[in-house]
């Protein structure tokens, strides 16, 4: 009984394993090709690319713009200029220059008169009798007043003059009218009249910066002048209420503020390399020269 149990156990067995193998797909007719198996490092085995948000501009990406917040403030004025109260070209050239460029050579001629430093530029005598009177052309509307420049003669002297005054409309553009004494150092006197070449200069030798008051001045209208500066002033302002605004500039070389704008309060003045001198404390006192602690570098 027992082996007639087993034998009959055996042979169902069997039977169910054959139906199993009938009953199961044929994988080689059916499946198709096997994937291939990816290689380590090939582009089928890396994660498939995302796209990815732009990335922050750096402090030192040049072509992010700052927002205002984060502007540096500026600092307020004071009568002696920090290093945020003076701004100058980074290339070293004259960017506010109008008709003088320094580096550049003119050509004309050179008279002489007798000069005593004072003239259309409304500067005070003075004992400095290295003095000349720019041509009209190149006075430029008082642009001039004030600038040193170097002059040579063909012989090979040289001297470096203080623009004081303006020569009359016979003077030809490149002319300088000389003090006698100046002259006297290119030539002798008797010459007259030389050929010359001179360009602009930025002396080692200048004092400080000094402001005066016109006549007349109140807080009604007044009139400014820069002098005793090294380089030619470009273009000065003063501190309003709603901000710095510049003053137009007269052939007599004041800066006007017609309606008191500003008049005795901080001033501002650029020269033609853009470093700007912010000065307090010049007092409302007309034809009074006052002096500062500030002049512009040299270049």
């Amino acid at each position: 009984m027992r082996r007639r149990w087993l034998f009959i156990s055996a042979a169902a067995a069997v039977i169910v394993a054959s139906l199993i193998v009938v009953l199961l797909p044929d994988r080689d007719a059916d499946a198709g090709p096997a994937p291939a198996t990816p290689v380590a490092g090939s582009r089928a085995n890396r994660p498939p690319a995302t796209a990815s948000p732009p990335a922050t501009p750096r402090p030192t990406d040049t072509s992010a713009k700052p927002s205002a917040e984060e502007a540096p403030p500026k600092a307020a004025a004071s009568a002696k200029p920090s290093a945020t109260q003076t701004s100058r070209s980074a290339s070293g050239t004259a960017p506010l220059a109008d008709r003088i460029r320094p580096g550049a050579t003119y050509r004309g001629v050179a008279t002489f008169y007798d000069s005593d430093g004072s003239g259309a530029c409304l500067y005070d005598p003075s004992s400095d009798v290295l003095t000349g009177a720019m041509n009209h052309t190149d006075y430029e509307s008082a642009k001039a007043c004030g600038a040193y420049v170097l002059v040579r003669a063909d012989n090979g002297a040289a001297i470096t003059v203080r623009i004081t005054n303006e020569c009359p409309g016979e003077c030809a553009p490149g002319q300088i009218d000389l003090s006698a004494e100046a002259f006297a150092k290119l030539a002798a006197p008797s010459a007259g009249r030389i050929p010359i070449a001179w360009q602009l200069v930025s002396p080692s030798s200048a004092g400080t910066l000094s402001i005066r008051y016109k006549t007349g001045s109140s807080r009604y209208w007044c009139g400014i002048q820069a002098m005793g500066h090294r380089n030619p002033v470009a273009r000065l302002e003063v501190r309003t209420s709603g901000g710095w605004r510049q003053l137009p500039r007269t052939e007599y070389n004041y800066f006007i503020s017609e309606d008191g704008s500003g008049c005795g309060g901080a001033i501002r003045v650029t020269d033609i390399f853009g470093e700007q001198l912010t000065v307090t404390g010049i007092a409302l006192r007309p034809d009074a020269v006052q002096a500062t602690r500030v002049q512009f570098a040299i270049h």
